[in-house]
């Protein structure tokens, strides 16, 4: 970031005048976020007061267009901080973040609590029927009327301020989560020195840890970090049986290793204030606050899905054990299977079975093939091209930006990607928006915005001029989150509060979780998928291996995956949770989890659930959408045209551009034309019964 302009001048974090009306991100400095911060936070209350203090009848336009349109700046100054706090923090971006946390907080509470406001929200919410409302238009107030009463507008004034209270707190804890989880990500690292330390690894991987080592200033060897796309090979190769279970170790102990990091204390508050807060809104739970305006509308009905899967997942996964054991005694091992073992056997079973390994794969899939692979998806189902402009300078130099057009040629969105990891950057992969689109007419007068999508991703940085090279796992993450951005890109709504990815929590991962489908589609695979060496096209038998083996394992990964979204929902309909730790294992010891088996997220590290309200109650989701995801694909399957244009405009028309703007169940019976049963997904995962 610049450091030439004055502190006190926000005018580049607020008033955005690069190409397109982006933010010119070389022109942004740290020291203006806190300031830029105090002055919108006072603009957003003037703003919001002048229309909730508005002596006019309350109408339609006059109070939800006029907050639609609002425009303080303090959204602005929130994009670009939050981004840069997930994908380049430092110490003083963390001492902003904590700052700023409460102090958001506090003035969302006090603004969604504003009496006049929410008396005016809901003038015009009782009398809905009679104002001749599109469908969008009933949603966009449902919404506001809805947010404000679950804010407390509701609430006596007493138990206003202890809601606010609660807010704050929440906000406080939910940043500490995230940078103690941060920083225990960062502080591990294993230096391999010798050919016995490094046995067992692939040239891929190899190459990578050198880099990392150079990266961090170390002058030989390799260097292994927690990061997953370097941890997971890791596992899947080296040989040293000891060194996986020190990594293993480290990965699960983020969060949970006593000292200032330590998680444990701020998962109880957290789930502690969340049942207060719950109660003081007059729900019995906090699941039941997070589930009421989902497709699952309870914790119930999360269960029942969950509980359909989890039996036929532990059947699968204890066949798997077994298998892993014969092998693993054929090659002298004579212990039990630990966790640090599983994925070690499982790969040497996936060479024994399907004659192929993740190894044979990975020199096939470099990452900018893969991009194109992607956008090459776009192109074919949607129309959109997608062009590379080097001369906008992104968030950070290892980001690229892509202009893109809609069939016509006409500009449609701005893209950027920052795919490689850092020490600075959480981990994880994750899609958000600088700018979402919409149609209102603007306070300055122009007609809606286009948006400004990114996705985030943590893949290995390869050794200067080498090409990066993914693994299976994450070509996949990579279509998934593009998946998220196409969601924002396609976006073709009216109001800014249901653009793109504003869905229910169990309706926003249909358009990511359905995006990874095409990535295996044999032509797509045949033409992006070549050598980084030879430029040869990834052999036919080699893709039917890897189509083949996508049921592998898949005992082991639902299991890790359910629990984690079991341990999700039992968290949010306990009553107080005076041991996090204990409350888990019991909850897994219930469930009989085999001790090979990991969770997909322990509890001190479930940032998803515990370092915002974001996926909070709503893990479960995942697999929620893969109902929906699976059963989307099969429509394409029964026509034998993964590209069926019927189909391909019946996707972008009902779910890719329509936002939020209806009902989730509305949308996904128009494309299918009715809902979906668990029958595609299980037969996805490979876990039907005889």
């Amino acid at each position: 970031m610049s450091n030439n302009s004055s502190p006190t001048d926000i005018s580049n974090l607020t008033d955005w005048n690069g190409p397109f009306d982006l933010p010119q991100f070389e022109a942004l400095q740290e020291a203006d976020f806190r300031t830029a911060f105090d002055i919108t936070l006072k603009r957003d209350k003037e703003q919001t007061l002048e229309i909730a203090n508005n002596p006019d009848e309350p109408t339609y336009e006059n109070t939800i267009v006029a907050f639609e349109v609002m425009d303080s700046g303090l959204g602005k100054v929130a994009s670009l901080f939050y981004s840069r706090a997930g994908n380049d923090t430092d110490d003083r971006i963390k001492e902003i973040e904590r700052e700023i946390a409460p102090k958001l907080a506090a003035h969302h509470s006090e603004m969604s609590m504003n009496p006049e406001a929410f008396a005016r929200i809901d003038a015009v919410y009782q009398k809905r029927d009679e104002l001749d409302l599109s469908t969008e238009e009933h949603e966009v107030l449902e919404k506001y009327w809805r947010g404000y009463v679950k804010n407390g507008a509701k609430l006596e004034d007493d138990d206003k301020k202890r809601l606010a209270e609660i807010t704050s707190k929440l906000a406080v804890l939910y940043t500490n989560f995230g940078q103690n989880v941060l920083a225990d990500s960062n502080d591990w690292t294993l230096h391999l020195q010798t050919d016995e330390e490094i046995a067992g690894l692939p040239d891929f991987l190899l190459d990578t840890l050198k880099a990392q080592a150079k990266e961090r200033g170390l002058e030989d060897g390799f260097l292994l970090t927690l990061s997953r796309p370097v941890l997971a090979p890791f596992m899947q190769f080296s040989t040293r049986r000891d060194l996986r279970e020190k990594a293993y170790k480290a990965g699960i102990s983020r969060g949970s290793r006593g000292g200032e990091t330590d998680n444990v204390e701020n998962i109880k508050n957290i789930l502690k204030l969340r049942k207060e807060k719950a109660k003081l809104l007059g729900y019995n739970d906090f699941a039941e606050v997070r589930l009421e305006n989902t497709m699952a509308k309870s914790a119930e009905s999360v269960n029942q899905l969950l509980n359909e899967v989890w039996p036929r997942a532990l059947e699968r996964a204890k066949e798997e054990e077994a298998e892993l054991l014969v092998l693993a005694q054929e090659m002298g091992h004579n212990d039990i299977i630990e966790p640090w073992d599983w994925r070690f056997y499982s790969e040497k079973l996936r060479e024994k079975k399907f004659n192929f390994s993740e190894a044979e794969i990975k020199p096939y899939f470099q990452l900018d093939q893969i991009i194109d692979a992607s956008f090459d998806v776009a192109n074919r189902l949607f129309g959109l091209t997608f062009k590379q402009r080097e001369d906008i300078t992104p968030h950070h130099p290892d980001a690229k930006v892509f202009e893109v057009f809609d069939p016509s040629g006409k500009t449609k969105a701005i893209f950027i990607a920052d795919y490689f990891a850092r020490p600075s950057k959480r981990s994880g992969a994750w899609m958000s928006a600088y700018q979402s689109q919409h149609k209102l007419k603007t306070i300055d007068g122009k007609d809606g915005k286009m948006p400004f999508i990114y996705n985030i991703m943590n893949f290995a940085k390869p050794a200067e001029g080498e090409p990066a090279l993914l693994s299976a796992d994450d070509a996949r993450t990579l279509f998934h989150e593009f998946g998220h951005a196409l969601h924002g890109i396609l976006s073709d709504v009216t109001y800014p509060s249901v653009s793109g990815t504003s869905v229910s929590r169990d309706f926003v991962e249909l358009p990511s979780q359905l995006y990874e489908h095409w990535l295996t589609v044999p032509e797509i695979l045949k033409k992006h998928a070549t050598h980084y060496k030879t430029g040869e096209p990834i052999p036919a038998e080699l893709v039917e291996k890897l189509i083949k083996s996508q049921t592998f394992n898949n005992g082991y990964e639902t299991l890790g995956y359910c629990a984690s979204s079991f341990v999700d929902i039992a968290f949010h309909t306990a009553g107080e949770v005076e041991d996090p730790l204990k409350f888990q294992e019991e909850l897994l010891e219930k469930l009989e989890m085999p001790h090979a088996v990991s969770m997909y997220h322990r509890a001190p590290h479930f940032l998803h659930v515990f370092s915002s309200e974001g996926y909070a109650a709503g893990y479960y989701s995942y697999m929620w959408s893969e109902v929906l995801d699976s059963d989307a694909f099969a429509a394409f399957e029964e026509t034998d045209n993964p590209f069926n244009p019927e189909l391909a405009k019946l996707l972008h028309d009902h779910i890719y551009s329509k936002g939020g703007s209806e009902k989730p169940e509305v949308l996904y019976e128009k494309f299918r034309g009715r809902m979906p049963t668990p029958e595609a997904m299980i037969k996805k995962r490979g876990l039907e019964t005889a």
